[in-house]
């Protein structure tokens, strides 16, 4: 599956990839477009195994990607242990319908608790 270019070269949309992760992994849910979400899910994902597994390397991993400390440590402490009977499928989106200025279509992104 190619990756989307959300209208933005690369370093910018690392950026944006990976504040939105941090951000969903910090309150556990976010609102964003249908396209973004897609991307931020699959990175979310990523992390989430990393914390599963939870040996160093994974978290030095981990916090080479998430930009707060205290997310890493929340992540470790507490989504990877509640994920552990998991295989995959650690977050839900919801359609909450379109954007008032675009229209473009809008999703909640959430942990599955």
């Amino acid at each position: 599956m190619p990756k989307r270019k959300l209208g933005r070269k690369t370093g910018p949309r690392r950026a944006l990839l990976r504040s939105q992760v941090t951000a969903l992994l910090k309150e556990e849910k976010i609102t964003t477009t249908e396209a973004k979400a897609r991307d931020i899910r699959r990175e979310a994902e990523k992390m989430i195994t990393l914390a599963k597994k939870g040996d160093l390397h994974s978290r030095r991993q981990a916090h080479s990607y998430i930009m707060e400390e205290d997310v890493v440590s929340k992540l470790f402490g507490k989504v990877g242990p509640r994920m552990e009977v998991r295989e995959g499928g650690y977050t839900r989106m919801t359609r909450i319908g379109h954007r008032r200025g675009d229209g473009a279509p809008l999703v909640v992104l959430e942990l599955v608790v």
